[in-house]
């Protein structure tokens, strides 16, 4: 008899057309509570005072840790196929982000 494998069911992802086109975000703001972290892309224009929110993630720890895995097993092959990305120079942005709170 052969077990149903949750692993082999094929899921259906549909793409919206506005979703499609992405975000450019050249900052992320990280928060956490004890069952969710908060991601908060951003995109920072040179000269520009104030930047808004673009797009808010929200995660559960575990998919957190998935989603570094992720990241790191696609940073590697990128920088086997480009080359190693180079270090940056820390930046430290002054954010007046609003109150802190749990979500």
């Amino acid at each position: 008899m052969k077990k149903n494998n949750p692993s082999n069911k094929n899921i259906n992802i549909e793409l919206d057309e506005s979703i499609a086109q992405g975000s450019y975000s050249n900052l992320v703001i990280v928060n956490h509570s004890p069952t969710e972290f908060v991601l908060d892309f951003i995109n920072v224009m040179p000269g520009t005072p104030k930047a808004k929110v673009r797009s808010r993630i929200i995660l559960t720890p575990e998919h957190v840790k998935k989603f570094i895995k992720a990241l790191d097993e696609n940073l590697n092959k990128f920088e086997s196929s480009f080359g190693e990305i180079k270090n940056f120079k820390k930046e430290v942005f002054p954010i007046s982000f609003g109150p802190k709170g749990e979500a």
